[in-house]
C-alpha cells in the first residue's frame, strides 16, 4: 500500500512485541512493520489470543517492545516523554469506570488534563474543546448527568469524548464495542467512522467485529498466526488474508460478501 510521509502520524519498524522473564522473552509477534496515516480509520482484527491488546498496549507505551522502533509523528516512541505524549495520542480502554459519580461535562473534561496547570483549573479554550467533543459525539444533552446514570452506549461515546477533548493526532481504543447490543456495537464504529473523516484524526481500535470493520474501515492490520498485514479491507479480500483466521472446519470467509459465514 502506497503512503505519503507527511502524512504518517504512528509507524512500526521491526517491531517484536511480547513478555520479557528472567530465564528468555516470550514474542507474541515480531517483525511488525506497519505504517497508518492522519485521518483514517484502522481496525486491529484476529482470533481470540493472537496478541491484539499485547500490541496495543506496546503502541501506547504501556508495554515496551521486545525489539524494534515506534515512531509517533516521526519521534521514536520510547524517546517521547510521557507529558509529550499525553498531548499527541489519546486512548479508550475496556477497564471499568472508578468516577462513574462525575457527571459527563467533569468526566469529558479530564481529557484537558495535558493541558491545564497543576491545580487542573479549566481555561476558556479548554471549556470550548470539551464543548466541542460533546457535539461532535452528539452528547451534549447528557453534560449534566452522572455517569453511573447512564447505559453502556452512552457511557462509550462519552469516553470517546474525553478522548476528542484531549485533541491528539491519534485515538488507540480497545475493543469499544465489548458489552454492547449489535445495533450500538455499529453504531459506536460508524461515529469513529465519521470523527476519522471530520477531524482528521486517526482512530485505530481493536475489535471481534470483524465484518463491522471490513465495511467501515479505511485500513486494517489483521494479525495472523504467521504476521500483521496491513492494507485497505478490498486488498486483504483480495490477497485471501481472511481466509487464514480461524479453522475452515468451523467457519470461513465468503470472499463475494465480505463476510465470515459458519460451516455446513
Amino acid at each position: 500500500m502506497k503512503t505519503n510521509n507527511n502524512n504518517i502520524i504512528l509507524e512500526a519498524k521491526q517491531l517484536s512485541i511480547g513478555y520479557k522473564t528472567k530465564k528468555k522473552d516470550i514474542v507474541v509477534a515480531s517483525d511488525i512493520n506497519f505504517k497508518l496515516l492522519q485521518g483514517q480509520l484502522i481496525g486491529l482484527v484476529g482470533a481470540n489470543g493472537i496478541g491484539k491488546s499485547t500490541l496495543l498496549r506496546t503502541l501506547i507505551k504501556v508495554q515496551p517492545s521486545l525489539s524494534g522502533d515506534i515512531f509517533i509523528n516521526n519521534n521514536n516512541l520510547q524517546q517521547t516523554s510521557n507529558t509529550s505524549l499525553a498531548t499527541q495520542l489519546s486512548i479508550v480502554l475496556t477497564e471499568q469506570l472508578t468516577s462513574k459519580n462525575l457527571s459527563v461535562f467533569e468526566l469529558v473534561s479530564l481529557g484537558r488534563n495535558p493541558y491545564t496547570n497543576w491545580v487542573g483549573n479549566l481555561t476558556e479554550d479548554d471549556i470550548i474543546k470539551v464543548n466541542e467533543a460533546l457535539e461532535l459525539v452528539n452528547i451534549t444533552e447528557l453534560k449534566d448527568q452522572r455517569c453511573f446514570e447512564l447505559s453502556d452506549g452512552q457511557l462509550q461515546k462519552v469516553m470517546i469524548a474525553r478522548a476528542l477533548s484531549q485533541d491528539t493526532d491519534i485515538i488507540v481504543l480497545d475493543e469499544p464495542t465489548t458489552h454492547l447490543d449489535m445495533y450500538h456495537k455499529a453504531y459506536i464504529l460508524k461515529l469513529l467512522q465519521r470523527l476519522a473523516k471530520e477531524t482528521h484524526k486517526t482512530i485505530l481500535f481493536s475489535s471481534h467485529e470483524i465484518d463491522l470493520a471490513i465495511q467501515l474501515c479505511d485500513t486494517m492490520l489483521v494479525m495472523t498466526g504467521n504476521n500483521i498485514i496491513c492494507d485497505q479491507p478490498s486488498q486483504l479480500i483480495k490477497n485471501g488474508v481472511f481466509n487464514s483466521l480461524f479453522p475452515k472446519d468451523m467457519i470461513a470467509f465468503d470472499e463475494k460478501s465480505g463476510s465470515f459465514k459458519i460451516s455446513k
